[in-house]
Order: C-alpha cells, then sequence, then structure tokens
C-alpha cells in the first residue's frame, strides 16, 4: 500500500489528467449512442414461456397497441362538421408513413354489417359526408343498432367517438408522437375537443418527461450536495474533490452503458442522482478522517497527513464499496431487463467511484494542499465530539428500552409489510393533474377501454370455431366476465360477427341476436362474410382454419389489482374448455402488465435473499467472524422491514422504481455498519477500555456516518421534484431508510457490539 500511495502523491498531477480524459471520452460516446425505451415489451426477456406463447398470438391476430384520438361535442358527434373531420383526420392518418390504412378504424372505416334483399352486404356507415337530416339520422340508426360499433368507435351517449390506429413499436419515435399531437390540436374548434390515448402515448409521454426529469433534477442535486458537503466538511477544496469522484463515475458508467448500446429506461435515469449522493461517501469518511487526524497531528507533513488518510480509509472504503455493489448487483435475479441494467450500472458507478475516491481525493489534495482547519471548525468538532460521547453513553444506560422500542418497530412495521402490493401500471406513475392521465380517463369513462386482455382459445383440431358448443362456452365466459367487472368496458371476438350476422339475415330480429345453434349455418355466414368483403377483420379475431380463437376484452384501467382478479376469473374456466379440447392462453397489454408484475415480485424476493446473505458471508469475512457478520447485518434488516411496512401502511404499490427499496436499502446502509464496526474494533485493539471505545468510534465513525446520512437524504429528497410518482415514493422512503440505517446502526447494533464484548474478553 506505501508504493501505491507514493505512486499516487508522486503522479497527482498525471493522474488527474488521465482521469478528465476517460471522462470527456465517456461523454461522446454517451452523446452519440444513448437512447430512451419506453416499450414494456422490451422490458422482459424474449424466452420466457408466457410471452413466447402471447407473442405468438399478437404475431397471428395483429394484437398490437393502439394509438387513439377521441374527438368529442358535447352536441353530439352526428352533424357535419364533426363527421368531416372524422374522415379527413382518417385519411390524413392513413397518408402516413408509420401508419398503413388497413390499421385504421373510425366511422369513416368501420364495416356495417346488414342484411338485404340479395343476403349479406358489408359497405361503409357513410363515403360522403351528409348534411340532409334525413341521411344523418339514418347513419346515427345504423350505429345504434350495431353491437359492434356502438359503445366502441362512437360512444353510447353520441356525444364522442374515435379513430383507433395500430401502429408498430419500432415506428414510434418522439417525432412521430408531436406529429400525432399536433394534428390533434389543428382539428380542435367548432365544438369539437380532441384527445389522444392509448398506451403508445403514454410511452411517448414517459419519453418525453424521462430526459426533462433527468435535467430538472441533476442540476438541484448537485447544488444541493455541493451545499451539505460545505456544511459537514467545512472546505471548499474537499467538496470540489468529492463531487468530482461522483460526476466522473457517472459519466463513466452512462459511457459504458452507452458504448454497449443499451438504451436508458425510466428506472436507469435515477442512476446519476442514485451515485451522486451515495457516491460522496467515501469522500466524506475520508476527508472527516483526514481532518481528525490533522486536528490531533499538527506536527506531521502534508504527505504524512495525506497518506494517514489512505492507510487508515482505504480497508473501509473498498469494504464498503463492494457490500454496495453487492446490494446492486443482487437484484441480476430479476428478469426484467431496466432493473438488470440498472443493477449492472449502479454496481459500476459504485466501484468506479471508490477507485476515483482512492486515487483522486490523495491526488487531488496533494496538488490543491489539505482541507483548511479553522479554530471555529476545530471547537465544532470537538463540541461534535463531545455530543457523540453523551450519546454513546445514554444507549448504554437506557439501553433496554431502545431494545423494546425496537422490538415495537419492528413488529408495526412487519405487519405493515405483509399488505404490500405490486402495480406495474404505467399509467398509475402520472400525478392525476397531469394531462396525459385526464385524457386517459376521458377515454375510458366513454369507451370500452384503452387496456386489453386478449384470451386465446386453441382447438386441438380445425373449425372448432364453427362448433356452437365451443362458441356458446366463450360466449357465457364473455358475459359472465363482463357482468362481474364493472372496470371491463367490453370486448370484440367471433361470437360478435356471427351473432350480428344471425340477426341480420332475420330481419333484424333480437331473439337471433345469438350464436346459431348448427354447425353448418356457423360455417355459411363465414362464407357469405368472406364473399362479401374484405374478410381481414375476421382474420383478427379467428384463424383461418378455425382452430384458434382471439375474445377480447377491453378494460378501463391498467391497475395491476384489477387485471389480476380478471385473469383468475378467466382462469377458472379452462377446465370446462378443457373438456372440449380446448386449451386456454392469454396475451394484450393487460396480460404483458401482469406478467411483468410476476417478474418483479420473483426478483424483488429472490433479490432481498439472496443480498442478504452475500452481505452477511462478505461482512463474516471481512471481520474473520459469523458473529460480526450477524451483527453488522442488524440495521439493515431492520431498514428493510420498515421500509416494506411503510409501503403496506401508505398503500404504495411495488414496481420497477420501488422495487429497488430492498437493494438500496441493503447497499447503502450496510456502510454505516462496516465504518462502524472497523473502527469499533481499532479502537478495542488499540485501547482494550470498553468505556473509551464505544466513545472514540461514536466521535469517529458516528460523526462520519452521520454527515454520510445527511448527505444521502438530502440527495434522494430531491426525487420529491420527479414528474413520477413512484421517484417521488422512492425518494421519500429512501431517504427514511438512510435515517433508519444511521439510527439502528448508533443504536440497536452498537448495544449489540457492546453487550456481547466482541473485541475484549469476558470479564468473570
Amino acid at each position: 500500500m506505501n508504493r501505491i500511495t507514493s505512486f499516487i502523491l508522486k503522479n497527482n498531477i498525471g493522474i488527474l489528467v488521465v482521469t478528465l480524459l476517460f471522462t470527456i471520452a465517456s461523454i461522446v460516446v454517451m452523446v452519440k449512442n444513448i437512447y430512451l425505451e419506453t416499450d414494456l415489451d422490451e422490458y422482459m426477456p424474449k424466452d420466457h414461456p408466457s410471452f413466447t406463447n402471447s407473442d405468438e398470438a399478437e404475431e397471428l391476430f395483429d394484437i398490437r397497441d393502439a394509438m387513439v384520438i377521441a374527438i368529442e361535442n358535447k352536441e353530439g358527434v352526428y352533424n357535419p362538421t364533426t363527421l368531416q373531420k372524422v374522415k379527413d383526420l382518417t385519411k390524413t392518418l392513413g397518408r402516413m408513413e408509420e401508419i398503413q390504412k388497413s390499421d385504421i378504424t373510425s366511422l369513416y372505416t368501420a364495416d356495417n354489417i346488414r342484411g338485404s334483399e340479395e343476403g349479406l352486404e358489408i359497405d361503409e356507415f357513410y363515403k360522403k359526408v351528409p348534411t340532409a337530416d334525413k341521411k344523418l339520422l339514418s347513419i346515427v340508426d345504423a350505429v345504434t343498432t350495431n353491437d359492434m360499433i356502438h359503445g366502441l368507435i362512437v360512444s353510447e351517449d353520441q356525444t364522442a367517438t374515435l379513430i383507433i390506429t395500430k401502429i408498430d413499436d419500432e415506428v414510434f419515435t418522439e417525432d412521430f408522437y408531436h406529429s400525432i399531437v399536433d394534428l390533434a390540436d389543428s382539428y380542435q374548434g367548432d365544438g369539437d375537443k380532441l384527445y389522444v390515448a392509448g398506451q403508445p402515448i403514454i410511452e411517448g409521454t414517459m419519453a418525453i418527461l424521462m430526459p426533462k426529469d433527468m435535467k430538472t433534477m441533476l442540476p438541484i442535486v448537485m447544488v444541493l450536495i455541493v451545499v451539505v458537503l460545505m456544511f459537514v466538511l467545512k472546505s471548499f477544496k474537499a467538496t470540489i474533490l468529492s463531487m468530482m469522484v461522483v460526476i466522473f463515475s457517472t459519466m463513466w458508467s452512462f459511457g459504458i452503458m452507452a458504448a454497449f448500446s443499451i438504451p436508458i429506461y425510466a428506472v436507469t435515469t435515477l442512476i446519476p442522482v442514485l451515485l451522486i449522493a451515495i457516491g460522496v461517501a467515501d469522500g466524506i469518511h475520508m476527508f472527516s478522517h483526514l481532518q481528525l487526524y490533522m486536528t490531533s497531528n499538527k506536527d506531521k507533513t502534508k504527505e504524512e497527513k495525506i497518506s494517514n488518510m489512505i492507510s487508515e480509509m482505504w480497508k473501509p472504503v473498498v469494504m464498503t464499496s463492494i457490500t454496495t455493489a453487492v446490494g446492486f448487483l443482487s437484484l441480476l435475479t430479476s428478469e426484467v431487463y431496466p432493473i438488470k441494467y440498472f443493477a449492472v450500472f449502479a454496481a459500476l458507478g459504485v466501484l468506479f467511484a471508490m477507485v476515483l475516491s482512492l486515487v483522486v481525493i490523495p491526488a487531488g489534495t496533494q496538488l490543491f494542499g489539505l482541507p483548511r482547519r479553522t479554530k471555529r471548525s476545530e471547537m465544532k468538532s470537538d463540541t461534535f465530539s463531545k455530543a457523540s460521547e453523551w450519546f454513546a453513553l445514554n444507549i448504554t444506560k437506557y439501553k433496554k428500552a431502545y431494545v423494546v422500542w425496537t422490538v415495537l418497530f419492528v413488529l408495526f412495521f412487519g405487519f405493515g409489510a405483509s399488505k404490500v402490493w405490486i402495480n406495474s401500471s404505467f399509467l398509475e406513475r402520472f400525478p392525476a393533474s397531469n394531462p396525459i392521465v385526464q385524457t386517459d380517463a376521458f377515454v375510458n369513462d366513454k369507451f370500452m377501454g384503452t387496456t386489453s386482455i386478449n384470451v386465446i382459445l386453441e382447438g386441438d383440431e380445425e373449425n372448432t370455431f364453427k362448433s356452437p358448443e365451443v362458441l356458446n362456452l366463450a360466449e357465457k365466459m364473455m358475459n359472465e366476465t363482463i357482468v362481474k367487472f364493472d372496470q371491463i368496458g367490453g370486448g370484440i371476438s367471433l361470437n360478435d360477427f356471427l351473432k350480428r350476422m344471425n340477426k341480420v339475415l332475420n330481419e333484424d330480429r333480437e331473439e337471433f341476436n345469438s350464436i346459431p345453434d348448427k354447425s353448418d349455418l356457423v360455417a355459411q355466414y363465414i362464407l357469405l362474410y368472406e364473399m362479401s368483403g374484405d374478410p381481414d377483420k375476421l382474420w383478427e379475431v379467428v384463424d383461418e382454419d378455425f382452430k384458434t380463437g382471439n375474445y377480447n376484452f377491453q378494460v378501463k384501467t391498467d391497475n395491476s389489482k384489477t387485471l389480476e382478479d380478471i385473469l383468475e376469473h378467466l382462469e377458472t374456466y379452462k377446465n370446462d374448455f378443457k373438456a372440449l379440447g380446448v386449451d386456454v392462453n392469454f396475451a394484450g397489454s393487460g396480460y404483458t402488465l401482469l406478467l411483468f408484475n410476476n417478474l418483479i415480485l420473483e426478483g424483488q424476493i429472490k433479490s432481498l435473499v439472496l443480498s442478504f446473505f452475500i452481505v452477511l458471508i462478505l461482512l463474516a469475512l471481512m471481520f474473520k467472524s459469523w458473529k460480526v457478520g450477524f451483527i453488522g447485518t442488524i440495521p439493515i434488516l431492520i431498514t428493510a422491514i420498515i421500509s416494506f411496512g411503510v409501503l403496506g401502511w401508505l398503500n404504495i404499490p411495488l414496481e420497477t422504481t420501488t422495487a429497488l427499496i430492498s437493494s438500496i436499502a441493503i447497499g447503502i446502509g450496510i456502510d454505516y455498519a462496516v465504518h462502524f464496526i472497523d473502527r469499533y474494533k481499532i479502537n478495542a485493539l488499540a485501547t482494550s477500555d470498553k468505556e473509551l471505545t464505544i466513545t472514540k468510534t461514536m466521535s469517529h465513525s458516528g460523526r462520519a456516518i452521520s454527515f454520510n446520512a445527511i448527505v444521502v437524504i438530502a440527495g434522494f429528497l430531491v426525487l420529491l421534484v420527479s414528474e413520477f410518482l413512484p421517484n417521488q415514493a422512492l425518494g421519500a422512503i429512501v431517504s427514511l431508510n438512510m435515517f433508519t440505517s444511521f439510527f439502528g446502526t448508533v443504536t440497536i447494533m452498537f448495544l449489540v457490539l457492546y453487550i456481547t464484548n466482541i473485541y475484549f474478553k469476558k470479564k468473570k
């Protein structure tokens, strides 16, 4: 270590120049290659069996997320001006490069299935916009008597209509998003109000707000951390060097991310704030030690003081960085890509900060000089030391009270943890005041819903879906499910085509609005439909062999609890279908969200258990004692219970962002324990005096970790200004976690060290 220290001190300028060059290179790579990813399908593993089945169904039936433009006219949409807008918008969308004409459904393009003297006819509701009242009323009558259109693309109160456009994920860009919004805005007026909604629009809004969020939070967190560092370290030089470490480590981490063409996800936008908040911890501990050493060793040279800082602090800095990185890397157990990438690059950033702290801080201190110590700062330090000693003695005096209160807190929050639920809703990440939330609420209120669950029924043989028995069971499933769940607005399936044809070919009599009772009749209706027009719409609900059917439910929310309840209900029909030789599978955006949900839960449990045991093993190895390893995990165990308890009691869901809580709680919280135990051990072996050990440890490490806790808490509180509700929850809860970890370290863990006589011979 002496050789390394000597090399750092002699080559300080070269080290700083090389560090700066690496940082510039990282920024260049980042600017060229970095991009955002908001498509939920890209969040999950392609080889997962559930996703494989879902993807096959989505390809077979062309199931894609739809973008919708809603036109509202409170006087009613059946007027020449509004109908002309529907026509013009439909044609304009069809001319866009990103959209195919066949993917657009509106009142202008929808199929009007009706009966005539010649048999079955399929045509448009209108080609030329009618102006006469009689023709307008004929459109009203045609729509309101058509269950396949009324409520689906025209609201039941006739005040709103939809233009539904399927789009491919790869064509959706920020420019395309703006062009759609601008197009809708250009048609506002004349009593018409336009809304743009749908999953692609939600994802597009996220793509815009994510970088905006970063631009807002980064300057705030940097200024805040600088202010807090100046407050706790009382040194401009120490503050600048500590900030250089976190800025450089963040740039390096994102530079590598960009070099490997890994996109930025919503959760990885937190990495800069995270690294800036926690990366300064090494600098705080190093400079805190240096300042205390300078106070008691004024006759030492600058090189001796810096060398002492390195020799005394390299071990705890390395240990805490490794345990923090392990806390993050435990998230690799998750199958969700954003969480995996967060784990890797947050851990990389922490390790970069460790290396830079041990190299840049000594080199910079050697080049620019030691932190200045004024008499006033020395007096404050002395006051803090006395307060720390009083605190240590007070805890040992009232140890029973601290233990009892801790047990009560753990029981209370442990019960709260049992109430934690998971919600992978994209929409609920935004505040209720956000325009995208209000727009989606309008569309869900007026129409069937913007989230889809597709029940994929696959028979054993061809023509399964020409069997009235199979069709009637599917009809029972559809009707009972829609009645049971208010949040289901309706759906579309092969049954709707057959019921419509059966009705219109029997003089529009309502008693024929049902599934034909003979297979031959079903086959005749299908043949008539194929002969009467473009059958593409039919192939969206059944395959050409009539072996597989797609039964779609439109849901008015993407809340995971609701979606899970619906899926559980649909699962109850599996045995009935199995008896008819039909397998039940699922697809659609709602099903994808639920799969996402389950992956988050599985990953969270694995991560929590794995990180706890790895940290336990690392602590045992570091301190060469299993007993010390268990003692060191006490604060993070308490913190994990309290953090999940807070989520449960406040009804805050677990999702991609808040799922990081356990790894952050363990990864950062363990730092306090490592620094404290390391200093406790040093003092115990040096003094062999128990009372002196506890007071010296509290005034040294207790001082540093209190500074560390203040900085980290301040840094994470910046997340409260985020545009996303989960980020706000994460900021508040992690800040609470950091206080809990700090307090648990200097109270309960401290008491266990004291009571168990670790590093002291037991008295008879």
